[in-house]
């Protein structure tokens, strides 16, 4: 075993996802300290889980701070060499922990670890760790496939999903864990990329399987997720200086295509008023490097708008 694990779980509510989720973490075939994270949910959870589960560390927020604060609160109160981010929407298998650690035993320089997503019912994959085009879009990979497809090695891996992934402590600390500024979607892809810069390998593992069922934390589509969406996409933009790159046009291009088709359906500029915060709140922050082996050059404008469609139709990660 490449050493002890802690697994951290945000929640805001929905205390029957968080049963389920910790019930089958209890059935797992290695040791592991679980801390959870929660951000002032309002239906006893914190009470709940310490009442029926002793043994969890709960860490308290108060409010809700976002994914990134409240995944680094709890990795900064654990010890644990591996930790995996676990969303409280993911029901995992037994062997979940001992296949997805597996990887940092075999190789030293491994920094992180993906694991495979299915959706409800077990036959569709939700995702398979991260892709990424040229603009630095990231997409759940293979998602919409088949179980069978889960060892398909193309599109390139960029890094682990967020809602179940592993990391080595030591690659976590040494980039600064998740960026706080951004409060929710695409921090888990802006770490996998700083990892991989600072010379950490990515793996992935189809055998450590877990059910997403789905969250409504911020509401499909709603004006407050698209926001938030958009003001991650923004501030991605900015701090890797994709639109001064060689593919600064087709970003442009993508991003309008983007924005005009979400107000158009959405009727409303939520997302564009997101992304125009995201840029102004990267502003004269130091530039950040996208490594070249992070990213599929196969995934060409139109493949990448047909990823962001399908994206844009299922339910939150």
């Amino acid at each position: 075993m490449p050493g002890s694990i802690d697994v951290v779980i945000p929640t805001r509510n929905r205390l029957d996802l968080t049963e389920s989720c910790l019930a089958h973490l209890e059935a797992q075939t290695v040791p592991h300290q679980v801390i959870v994270v929660d951000g002032g949910s309002t239906d006893g959870t914190p009470a709940q889980v310490r009442e029926r589960w002793p043994d969890v560390r709960v860490e308290l927020l108060g409010t809700s701070r976002g994914f990134a604060e409240a995944c680094n609160r709890g990795v900064a109160a654990g010890t644990g060499d591996i930790v995996v981010l676990l969303n409280n929407d993911v029901d995992c298998r037994p062997d979940f922990l001992e296949r997805l650690v597996a990887p940092f035993d075999a190789d030293p320089r491994a920094g992180a670890v993906a694991a495979l997503m299915l959706q409800p019912g077990e036959r569709t994959i939700d995702s398979m760790g991260l892709c990424a085009d040229v603009t630095l879009g990231a997409f759940p990979r293979l998602q919409g496939l088949p179980v069978d497809r889960a060892g398909d090695v193309a599109p390139v891996l960029a890094c682990p999903a967020g809602a179940a992934a592993a990391y080595r402590r030591r690659a976590w600390l040494e980039v600064g864990g998740l960026d706080e500024a951004i409060h929710a979607y695409m921090e888990d892809f802006d770490l996998g990329l700083r990892m991989r810069a600072a010379g950490w390998s990515v793996a992935g593992r189809s055998d450590a399987v877990g059910v997403h069922l789905g969250s409504a934390t911020h509401g499909h589509r709603s004006a407050r997720q698209r926001r938030l969406g958009g003001f991650s996409r923004g501030y991605l933009l900015r701090r890797y200086r994709v639109l001064h790159g060689r593919a600064g046009l087709r970003a442009l291009l993508t991003e309008a295509v983007v924005s005009v088709g979400d107000i158009v359906i959405s009727r409303d500029v939520a997302a564009l008023r997101g992304r125009l915060a995201g840029w102004r709140a990267a502003n004269q922050l130091p530039r950040r490097t996208a490594p070249a082996a992070a990213i599929d050059t196969g995934i060409g404008l139109r493949a990448s708008l047909a990823l962001r469609r399908g994206v844009y139709g299922k339910r939150p990660a």
